[in-house]
């Protein structure tokens, strides 16, 4: 430890939240835990970045960790206890207690444990629960975590006037349970007036004044015996993570606003202070895992794989592998204006959807780039230009959406084929639903949110009332039997889009092009689709302008029908 700088001979706890910056609960409302592996992983380099700073003022901290990070990334976690930090379980994958009954908590917490354990080769001791301030209702998870012989806890954030009737549940306390028992570190707070505001670390210290923060801190050490429980997450050393567009003004301050300050405030305050980690604390010895993990997998399954191992391979009942046949070839068209941000994300979502439908169908993506500003391109050649089964092509100027798509439709050479939008506002995987139903005498399947077994995910009202508004017109004008008419998710037959002649190119040429297929009679079909909100970079359409473009396609398509309707009289 270094005490050369410390003020006081007290020991104060660190813990640290070892989770990447898309995993936060922050977004928990719109990242959803099945889109985790889409994302950019910054978890290695914070985790080295925290542990070089860690080194340098000699400190040991408890490092509360998610089960599925130990499970797809053991050699970080390994690292972590190598260096002889604290490995405690954070639960499996973000959720909090309110969500889980009591069978489900234990269940996550063992699932965790084995991952944890089988990670680092250490024993197990604490938790934290993924979404704190454990309120009294949910206390019984502490009597779970002493029947699984659990050391300590430290999920209680008593802020505010929460267990105002139960002061002393502000401090470090055992809690009981029958026989068993274990430690409770609280969430540092300070009173102001009766109300307990919390001032343990992460976001209160990047969002209230420093001084406020850096006085309790004092305050408490030259008054209590009881420690300081401090805490900041990995990816608050991270000021130039992606922005997650789709999150509230509200979590985006909460989570950016003083990025760039939070290695500055932590050295001050391990310069002036004394840490260990809660196992230092309470001389807690290291030891190997106390349950083998074949113990542990029969108690809580078979762990989670997201994907299969290998591309176009198959293991049968014995575990022997065998290839699969050629699937049905679907050509995929990708338009794509200014995505530079979006394209990593979109790479790992299309190795998934590979990955679940290479046995049925084989995809090849046609990836157009509409003349972009950035450095899509770029990002395209590295990305999929080497890949044999993805063509990247490019527009010198920008065309619009609809321009690309059939700028991708020339160079298909499949009867079938599909659209999907880059920014996976629909899910890729929703073309293993679509495809079927592109049956010999349909010309386009749509995906549709508003079908009666679709969704609409996190996306504002007053956008989701002026979309529903334009499918109404569009179904009166058309007299289509339809849900939507403006979803860029879609299967064609390539002899009903190739050559299409549309008098709109961007996004309202996707309605066009459905306008122009029902106009000639062509069988037109939906399939339920959850549409979701974009999670990166900025959505390209203007609103208004959209809106008014679309009662100016609303006028020239039902003067196309009209005149066919004419025509069709006068033959």
């Amino acid at each position: 430890m270094n005490e050369c700088n410390a003020v006081s001979s007290k020991r104060h706890l660190l813990t640290v939240v070892l989770e990447d910056y898309f995993q936060v609960g922050a977004f928990g409302s719109v990242v959803r835990h099945d889109y985790w592996y889409r994302f950019e992983t910054r978890l290695e380099r914070n985790t080295m970045r925290t542990l070089a700073l860690l080194d340098q003022f000699g400190l040991q901290a408890t490092f509360f960790v998610l089960g599925w990070v130990a499970e797809r990334m053991p050699d970080i976690v390994r690292e972590v206890a190598r260096r002889g930090h604290e490995i405690a379980n954070r639960g499996y994958a973000l959720r909090g207690v309110r969500e889980r009954t009591r069978t489900g908590f234990r269940d996550d917490l063992l699932r965790a444990h084995e991952a944890l354990e089988r990670a680092s080769g250490h024993a197990i001791r604490g938790y934290r629960a993924g979404k704190p301030r454990l309120r009294r209702l949910e206390l019984w998870t502490l009597d779970i975590l002493a029947q699984e012989g659990y050391a300590y806890d430290s999920s209680l954030m008593p802020m505010y006037r929460t267990y105002r009737d139960e002061p002393w549940r502000r401090w470090a306390h055992r809690h009981r349970c029958g026989e068993h028992e274990l430690w409770e570190f609280p969430y540092a707070t300070r009173d102001v007036g009766g109300w307990l505001i919390p001032v343990a670390g992460g976001n209160f210290f990047r969002q209230w004044p420093r001084p406020f923060v850096t006085r309790a801190l004092e305050d408490w050490d030259r008054t209590y015996d009881t420690p300081f429980v401090m805490y900041f997450h990995i990816w608050e050393l991270d000021h130039e993570q992606p922005v997650i567009q789709a999150a509230s003004r509200i979590a985006r301050l909460r989570h950016y606003r003083n990025l760039d300050k939070m290695t500055a405030i932590l050295e001050n305050y391990f310069t002036r202070f004394r840490f260990c980690s809660i196992a230092q604390h309470l001389e807690l010895p290291v030891a190997a895992p106390a349950r083998t993990p074949a113990t542990m997998t029969a108690a809580v399954g078979r762990p989670l794989t997201l994907v299969p191992d290998g591309p176009g391979i198959d293991a049968d009942a014995d575990g022997k592998e065998e290839l699969t046949a050629p699937g049905l070839p679907v050509s995929v068209i990708v338009p794509c204006f200014n995505e530079q941000t979006v394209l990593p994300y979109l790479a790992r979502t299309l190795d998934h959807v590979d990955a679940m439908l290479r046995k049925d169908y084989a995809l090849h993506y046609i990836f157009v780039d509409d003349g972009s500003h950035d450095a899509t391109w770029a990002t395209l050649q590295v990305l999929f230009a080497a890949r044999p089964n993805c063509t990247v092509l490019r527009h010198e100027q920008n065309c619009g959406v609809a321009a690309a798509i059939l700028t991708g439709a020339r160079h298909a050479d499949t009867d079938i084929v599909a659209s999907i939008d880059s920014d996976c506002t629909y899910d890729p995987a929703v073309l293993a639903t679509l495809i079927p139903l592109l049956e010999d005498d349909v010309d386009m399947v749509t995906a549709s949110p508003y079908h009666p077994e679709g969704g609409v995910r996190n996306v504002p009202p007053w956008r989701l009332g002026l979309s529903r508004l334009a499918s109404w017109l569009y179904g009166l004008v058309l007299r289509q039997n339809l849900y939507t008419y403006t979803s860029c998710c879609r299967v064609y037959r390539h002899r009903a889009i190739a050559n299409l002649d549309l008098k709109c190119r961007g996004f309202l040429g996707i309605t066009e092009m459905l306008g122009h297929m029902a106009l000639q009679g062509r069988r037109i079909v939906e399939g339920p689709a959850v549409l979701d909100v974009r999670l990166l970079g900025m959505s390209k359409m203007k609103v208004l302008r959209t809106m008014m473009a679309h009662l100016g396609l609303l006028s020239h398509l039902l003067r196309l029908r009209i005149q066919g309707s004419v025509a069709r009289r006068n033959t």
